[in-house]
């Protein structure tokens, strides 16, 4: 392999010339550099990335830990995959010429700290923990820890973090399905007990105290009663919305997948979105949303927003350590609206 040596010899200069060509530290002639960088060429010469990162303090390197890669494969679509964070991510470290090192955790709490040493090994100026849904971690403690942001979780410990506005993003859809005539909203929950239920359904009655609709109990319904995601649970829960004495006109599902078993169920039983039932989704999952007939509205989990504004914020601690606010930082989705929410006279 060609050393500085190697490509001062080839040019007629001095190492500590090719180094000011390198780093652009010190002024050269045109005619210098051209010869340096011919030599460069010729060689093929590769700068040692450590020995740059060692005079400016600065690897250039940030960590993120993450599960979605030991998770991709797993049976089923719960929800938007995790993967988009980490792409918001990768696209502004990529935009701040920084390089992104990627860690599974193999979804364990215990193999957190050993990752975010080998990282802090490794000099990352910073390091990423992504969750695969939104709640409530406790990091290990450790001394002398280079900045970490959250994402897509938070901790008491107020650690910067940056986690989905459920509650607004309920609210927006609810008081959009609202306008459009809706007076019988109904509502089929994630599992009880998540960030996201709690807040979605507070959004939900908040948008309904809001167009003067009385909060109904029986209209909302626990679609997954836990993280199997079974259909069982879900088809009762729309039976009973479909018993009842005033139908709904319109079902908010917990997610875009939930939409999708919602869309079958009601099709086996005869009733025809939207023109006897509207449908509405949430994650704006294009994948789904976009492909159902009729398309699905649903409100955006703006994960790509969100791994972006995270990497930033990283930056801005990197920088300046204490910059980050220590409560967490929440990002709204806007509503898609699409042909599976009829208006109504």
């Amino acid at each position: 392999m060609a050393t500085i040596y190697d490509v001062a010899a080839r040019a007629g200069v001095s190492p500590k010339t090719v180094s000011r060509v390198i780093n652009g530290d010190a002024p050269v002639s045109e005619a210098t550099r051209a010869k340096v960088e011919t030599a460069i060429a010729a060689l093929g010469y590769i700068p040692s990335l450590a020995a740059r990162n060692m005079r400016s303090h600065r690897s250039g390197l940030v960590g993120l830990i993450t599960g979605a890669i030991s998770r991709t494969g797993d049976n089923g679509v719960h929800g938007l995959p995790d993967m988009f964070l980490i792409k918001g991510i990768q696209q502004q470290v990529r935009a701040g010429g920084k390089t992104l090192m990627i860690a599974d955790s193999d979804s364990r709490a215990e193999h957190i700290g050993p990752l975010i040493r080998t990282f802090m090994e490794h000099r990352v100026e910073g390091i990423l923990y992504v969750a695969e849904y939104h709640c409530e971690i406790v990091l290990p403690e450790m001394v002398n820890v280079c900045p970490i942001v959250l994402v897509n979780c938070f901790d008491a410990a107020g650690t910067p973090s940056v986690i989905p506005d459920d509650g607004q993003g309920q609210y927006d859809l609810v008081r959009e399905i609202a306008r459009h005539g809706h007076r019988r909203i109904a509502y089929l929950s994630l599992q009880p007990g998540i960030e996201a239920t709690r807040l979605r359904i507070a959004g939900y009655r908040r948008a309904l105290e809001d167009a003067n609709i009385g909060f109904d109990k029986d209209l909302v319904q626990t679609g997954y009663p836990d993280a199997r995601n079974d259909s069982g649970p879900l088809l009762s829960a729309v039976v009973r919305l479909l018993s009842l004495p005033q139908p709904p006109t319109v079902i908010c599902c917990g997610n875009d997948e939930m939409a999708v078993r919602v869309y079958g169920i009601l099709r086996t039983r005869g009733v025809r979105v939207p023109e006897q039932m509207s449908v509405a989704g949430y994650d704006n999952h294009s994948a789904i949303a976009e492909t159902l007939f009729p398309p699905l509205t649903s409100t955006e989990l703006p994960y790509l927003s969100m791994g972006a504004l995270a990497a930033d914020m990283l930056f801005q601690e990197a920088e300046e350590k204490g910059s980050a606010p220590d409560m967490p930082v929440k990002v709204a989705g806007g509503t898609v609206w699409r042909q599976s929410v009829t208006t109504l006279g």
